[in-house]
């Protein structure tokens, strides 16, 4: 029994694609049909020896595991072009003359991609360097050039490698991006990002495609410049395609990329581009709870442009995120939530389909039910803009529950909360009956007039105020809460420059309205007539007519003036 034959070594090919060469370059001249295409072949054939010859020169190119899959493919193509030469040189032998062209053609593509892969592996520096360091995964102390070089590595591998290349290539640059996360800036600039896209095409081996998706989910998630570098390689629409038709987990992982893609509100137009909101809307609709969560946020962050707006006004977006508001997970509630106030706040057209659809309603219940701060900010935006219409507006005034909820988030919510439900507040008719069983809010109110932010803050702050102080027992309330009152005086003292002295001067005319002696002198005492004589004089709004509310004398003013002229 014969021993079995040994293929040759990577040395042996690559001397045989040589000699070949040198055979096939001059032969090739004397060639007198198809000239045309046999000047393009015999300049790849060029090409493909000076590569071979840098190959060879690099110190470390018989270490490449690549090349024993590059070269036999090679030699494979050369040994068909030196069968096409002969055939041409030989009149007899020549087929016929449209076979031969497809056949040259033929010879021309596999040189043309033969070519770029060996340029490819030329141009990444991988074999001038032991492929002991190439391949090691980096570690902490390695240098940028080692880091460099391994991701030029990677992405070589990712492109010219059989299968097994690729899912090895793929599953070292998902650990260096789970590893480290500034990575992903060195990968945008030296890994060619356009392979990595390429993989998620319908066609590529499902694994390959699976891991893939993963990768670019996890690389756009790292950095602004990792998500430009993707959607300028054009992975919207293959990641939307996906969505379509992938596994659960790989839709999941295609809705976080897009999610992340579509953070920078300069790709927006994309989606609509690439019919994306329909698909979008069938991934909340029956997607894992993982893909709806990125799934309505990427639609949250494509809902700032008009065209994605009409979309999903036409295809029904909106009643079903209005359902994902109050039955979906926390998360979702968060994300839905802050798309319906996109939509509230573009425009009368999204208002009235909002209302139509019960969205008032159903922002009102995810405000009683949610804790969550983010949550309850969208929901108030959402109401805000929708307190416009006068049928939401009347409806909100009656809410009781409503009115002592937002008092409620003016004492204990956050800065934007407490601002939302003051200028709620303040923009609505309440009954005298809700506004005493709100009064409880009133120290916080006077307390939010001095802050300097946001802008607007202190104005819809005293406007609630005056709203209240329409009510004879809360201007009881105010007078005998002292903090209060001295918060009131010092916003009135002209030293204090944050405050607009139009503001405080506006709640203690409002606290005067109903000419309680109490109340004058509890103003008296705390020092607002001095203050308020010299906004008078630097004739602040309103402040003439708070000093004669506050002094009681009014009759006296009036024979002073007459006796004046």
């Amino acid at each position: 029994m014969q021993p079995p034959v040994q293929p040759p070594s990577t040395a042996q090919t690559l001397d045989q694609i040589n000699q070949l060469l040198s055979h096939l370059l001059p032969f090739s001249l004397s060639i007198k049909s198809f000239t045309s295409r046999w000047q393009v072949l015999r300049s790849k054939l060029a090409t493909v020896k000076s590569l071979l010859t840098e190959i060879s020169d690099s110190p470390h190119w018989s270490e490449n595991e690549l090349l024993p899959t590059l070269l036999p493919n090679l030699l494979t193509t050369v040994l068909r072009v030196q069968t096409l030469c002969e055939q041409c040189s030989d009149p007899e032998r020549t087929p016929g003359k449209l076979l031969m062209q497809s056949d040259l053609d033929m010879a021309n593509g596999w040189l043309s991609k033969q070519i770029h892969h060996l340029d490819l592996l030329c141009r990444s520096g991988v074999l001038r360097q032991s492929t002991a360091i190439v391949l090691s995964h980096p570690s902490v102390n390695s240098t940028k050039d080692d880091l460099v070089l391994y991701i030029r590595d990677v992405f070589t591998r990712i492109q010219i490698g059989g299968v097994e290349f690729k899912k090895k290539a793929l599953e070292s640059l998902i650990q260096l991006l789970s590893e480290d996360e500034k990575s992903a800036g060195l990968v945008s600039k030296e890994g060619h990002v356009g392979y990595l896209i390429n993989l998620l095409d319908l066609n590529t081996d499902s694994l390959i495609r699976e891991q893939a998706v993963l990768a670019v989910s996890m690389f756009v998630s790292l950095s602004e410049q990792a998500r430009k570098c993707v959607f300028e390689e054009g992975a919207l629409g293959p990641l939307l395609r996906i969505i379509e038709s992938g596994s659960v987990i790989m839709k999941e992982k295609a809705a976080l990329a897009v999610e992340c893609i579509t953070n920078d509100p300069e790709n927006a137009w994309a989606i609509s581009a690439y019919g994306g909101v329909s698909v979008l809307l069938d991934l909340i609709k029956s997607g894992s709870v993982g893909a709806q969560i990125h799934g309505v946020g990427a639609i949250k962050n494509v809902s700032t442009n008009e065209d994605v707006r009409i979309a999903l006004a036409e295809e029904g977006g909106i009643p079903v995120l209005l359902q994902l508001m109050v039955s979906g997970k926390a998360l979702i509630q968060e994300k839905a939530a802050n798309c319906v106030a996109i939509l509230a706040s573009s425009g009368e057209y999204y208002r009235d389909l909002l209302i139509q659809e019960k969205g008032l309603q159903r922002l009102l219940h995810l405000l009683h039910e949610s804790s969550n701060p983010d949550t309850l900010e969208y929901v108030l935006r959402a109401i805000h803009s929708l307190s416009s219409s006068d049928c939401a507006s009347r409806i909100l005034s009656s809410y009781t529950t409503f009115i002592i909820q937002l008092a409620e988030l003016i004492k204990h919510g956050s800065l934007m909360l407490q601002y939302i439900s003051a200028s709620l507040l303040a923009n609505k008719y309440i009954s005298e009956e809700k506004k005493r069983a709100i009064a409880g809010c009133i120290p916080s109110l006077v307390k939010l007039m001095e802050s300097a932010k946001p802008d607007g803050l202190q104005e819809v702050a005293a406007n609630a105020l005056v709203s209240l102080l329409a009510v004879k027992s809360n201007r009881k309330e105010l007078v005998k809460d002292e903090k209060s009152v001295m918060r009131l005086v010092q916003m009135m003292d002209a030293k204090n420059d944050v405050v607009s002295k139009k503001f405080p001067v506006a709640v203690v005319a409002a606290v005067m309205a109903g000419g309680s002696q109490g109340c004058r002198k509890r103003l008296v005492e705390a020092g607002a007539y001095g203050h308020l004589q010299k906004l008078a004089e630097a004739e602040v709004a309103g402040a003439k007519k708070a000093v004669q509310r506050l002094s009681g004398n009014r009759l006296k003013s009036i024979f002073t003036r007459t006796w004046s002229n």
